[in-house]
């Protein structure tokens, strides 16, 4: 589980860039060692990890990443939860925190990738048609399904976790390489505090509170 400033993942890319810059600026080739270095800098920022104060209320359900939300709405989910509920659809640009992180407390009850496209991300088909991973996590008070999508640039989907883990709310779990979407939903009833169009953070955000009867 990624726990430094830098997502261990970025650390080839990034010292392959620097080797490639100071290689090229040895031998004159000045202008490919600064392009090489410029995208050792953005490789750097794509793979950090930066620290997120967590809320600690169990009625609250996070943001599982960073991104502008492309889409709130109601909708029937009949991959697993098999109920009506809220989606939230959160698109990554290429300079966003693209670590995953847990909207709630709970254990990961399902779990299945999928193989598939690489249409863009903010494609409204992307859900059905890219390759993906989704993940249920459940506790005592509720269930969210979460769906990392791959995007036109993404090729790879990362998970640090296994069916049966039990994860913090706020804990990383995975990753998207370089451009992407995540979709989450939560139960229909659930109190929204976001709205399309809006800039949210993963682990930080609240997306919304689950009500009491």
């Amino acid at each position: 589980m990624p726990t430094g400033p830098i997502i261990k993942e970025g650390f080839p890319l990034i010292g392959a860039m620097l080797i490639i810059a100071v290689v090229l600026g040895f031998l004159g080739h000045y202008v490919i060692a600064i392009i090489s270095f410029i995208l050792a800098l953005f490789f750097v920022n794509f793979f950090r990890n930066p620290k997120r104060v967590i809320p600690q209320d169990p009625d609250l359900i996070l943001s599982p990443a960073d991104g502008k939300i492309m889409d709130v709405s109601d909708v029937y989910e009949d991959i697993y939860l098999h109920k009506e509920c809220k989606k939230v659809t959160i698109f990554l640009s290429v300079f966003d925190v693209h670590a995953n992180r847990a909207p709630i407390d709970g254990k990961i009850t399902y779990r299945h990738y999928t193989m598939g496209s690489f249409l863009p991300a903010f494609k409204d088909s992307v859900g059905f048609e890219n390759e993906r991973h989704t993940i249920c996590i459940e506790n005592d008070r509720t269930s969210v399904l979460v769906t990392q999508i791959a995007g036109l640039l993404a090729r790879r989907i990362v998970s640090w976790t296994d069916l049966d883990s039990v994860l913090e709310r706020g804990q990383l779990y995975g990753m998207i390489k370089f451009g992407s979407c995540t979709e989450i939903y939560m139960d229909k009833d659930v109190e929204l505090f976001v709205e399309k169009g809006q800039h949210i953070t993963g682990g930080d955000t609240v997306i919304g509170r689950l009500r009491h009867e």
